[in-house]
């Protein structure tokens, strides 16, 4: 009998509100600013959310965070549903921050009218000037003693449009003293003469996220509002609106992010690869986005697998991609039908094949005979991994040498007799002789052979694209490394093989379909494939390759 799973922190949380009434269901929410692609970050937040509403029959709701018009575009709202539903997951409601602006904006009119809120005339440095610093307290604004009436006239102007950008700012009024650097009477609004993507030029002025986020949550009745460990020092303001405010009391909680080796997380950096070139696109195979591992060939599966293996914690730590790697091979073994595909080919000429003759062979589909089989044309032409051949065997050299036997997978053994080079000295023939009764399924030849190879018919097998993925930085850490981050992308990070072949069969394939080619790795069609052209990307090779790098 298997263990029970431990509770997380907030799972602990969850049980005992509801067990002593604090809430008789929960509501969660997945905030997202849409001002770029979902990562695989956001994956852990959606899978908490979603998967903790899920657990205690509650509900989730998407709520879009689009409070700053100048960074947000209705691509990326469509881009986040897309990649929320792929995951697996269906939210009750889908709302925006800008549903609430009226709301929100009455929420600042009730706090000046408490004398809590002054519209201050300071520049954005001389705000900072007096903020002091954690071990010196800040100094009041010049503007902080205006009287109610003065301020709720000049930010009825400011809403009107009666000002330019970074002239006026509304803060609240708490405490320049405060140990807590985010008391200090923040900013709640600010002038940005910008279109939104949802509400066009109606505003000019905007909820700072501070005073938008909590806001919402109340609004909605959100009871369990879940962030990032980043937002803890955010925590106390977000309690101190709703005090005064007297609105629903929405409770914060904070995780640890996700932190991944061998990549970035920050939106900012990976709009930075983008915009410069870096990689493709935002789906870019070897991006960290939702929509990047997408179209790589991850699975929901697997990313949801992953996000349970990692857990919920209280403090940051580094996971290392290659658990990642391994929840999406060990999905991949379960699901991708399995193919042969030679990506660097030889010509095999069978001498003793009859001239014009075609076989069709059986092979299996799966890991065992649930997964079924598959036919498979042979003829006398084969082509056949270059590494495959060897000129001198070398010790323990069980593939194809002069003089040696190998079987070919799923059909006969064969035995190499010589081969031919071209002009360059490159091995461009390989001669070899079959023998007949050694067919696999039934052998009687009783020749025992240590290796085994896959080929292609020639005259059957599609040309392909293949394209090669691996990590896009070379450390493991490139944000904290020396210098700029783009300093250590990883140049052999996308390599294209243009000539490569897979089985016929794969010409009915559809974008996203998963295959492992046989001892080549987990691939899958990509967008980019037409008819005429296949195009095929690694989603993972079959082992960790990196395990072996770090070891030598």
């Amino acid at each position: 009998m298997s263990e029970e799973k431990s509770l997380n922190f907030i799972e602990e949380i969850i049980e005992a509100d509801l067990a002593g009434g604090q809430c008789k269901s929960i509501l969660t929410r997945f905030p997202p600013e849409p001002n770029g692609y979902l990562h695989i970050g956001h994956a852990k937040s959606i899978c908490l959310n979603f998967g903790l509403a899920i657990k205690y029959g509650g509900k989730t709701n998407l709520r879009f965070d689009d409070t700053n018009p100048a960074k947000e575009e209705t691509e990326y709202v469509d881009s986040i549903k897309e990649d929320v539903k792929w995951l697996g997951f269906n939210w009750s409601n889908e709302l925006f921050a800008s549903d609430y602006f009226d709301q929100i904006y009455s929420f600042a009119v009730a706090l000046i009218k408490k004398g809590l809120a002054y519209v201050d005339d300071s520049t954005a440095d001389q705000i900072a000037a007096l903020k002091g610093s954690p071990t010196e307290a800040g100094k009041n604004s010049p503007f902080r003693d205006r009287s109610i009436d003065e301020n709720l006239s000049l930010f009825a102007a400011m809403k009107s449009g009666t000002y330019k950008d970074g002239e006026k700012v509304l803060r609240v009024k708490i405490d320049m003293a405060a140990n807590n650097m985010h008391m200090r009477d923040p900013i709640i609004y600010r002038i940005k003469h910008a279109q939104h993507h949802r509400t066009g030029d109606q505003w000019c002025i905007y909820p700072m996220y501070d005073f938008a986020h909590g806001q919402s949550d109340s609004i909605e009745n959100i009871t369990h509002s879940i962030c990032t460990l980043e937002f803890i020092p955010h925590r106390e303001l977000y309690e101190w609106f709703i005090k005064q405010l007297e609105i629903f009391p929405s409770k914060q909680y904070e995780f640890a992010r996700l932190n991944m080796t061998y990549t970035v997380m920050s939106k900012r950096k990976l709009l930075q690869l983008v915009t410069e070139g870096h990689v493709q696109s935002w789906d870019d195979p070897r991006m960290p986005t939702i929509s990047g591992m997408r179209r790589r060939g991850y699975t929901p599966e697997s990313i949801r697998n992953f996000c349970e293996r990692i857990g919920i914690a209280k403090r940051e730590n580094l996971i290392d991609v290659s658990l990642l790697e391994f929840c999406v091979r060990e999905h991949l073994n379960l699901i991708a039908k399995r193919v042969m595909a030679v990506l660097d080919p030889v010509k095999l000429v069978i001498t003793n094949y009859p001239e014009g003759q075609t076989e069709e062979l059986m092979s299996e589909n799966g890991p065992d005979e649930s997964y079924g089989n598959r036919k498979i044309q042979f003829s006398k032409e084969l082509w056949i991994e270059r590494e495959d051949f060897m000129e001198e065997a070398a010790k323990k050299w069980f593939r194809l040498a002069p003089g040696a036997l190998v079987r070919l997978k799923s059909a006969y053994i064969i035995q190499c007799n010589d081969f031919v080079k071209d002009a360059d000295g490159n091995i461009s023939e390989i001669h070899a002789t079959y023998i007949p009764e050694s067919k696999s399924g039934a052998d009687t030849s009783e020749i025992k052979v240590k290796g085994t190879i896959h080929w292609l018919s020639i005259p059957h097998a599609l040309q392909s694209e293949i394209r090669l993925y691996d990590r896009l930085f070379n450390a493991e850490n490139p944000s904290q490394e020396e210098g700029d981050f783009k300093e250590y992308i990883n140049a052999d990070s996308l390599q294209i093989i243009t000539k490569a072949y897979v089985e016929p069969s794969l010409s009915n394939s559809e974008v996203g379909n998963h295959f492992q080619f046989i001892r080549k790795g987990y691939f899958c069609l990509d967008k980019q494939s037409t008819k005429e052209k296949l195009v095929f990307n690694r989603t993972v090779s079959l082992k960790d390759a990196w395990a072996k790098e770090v070891k030598k």
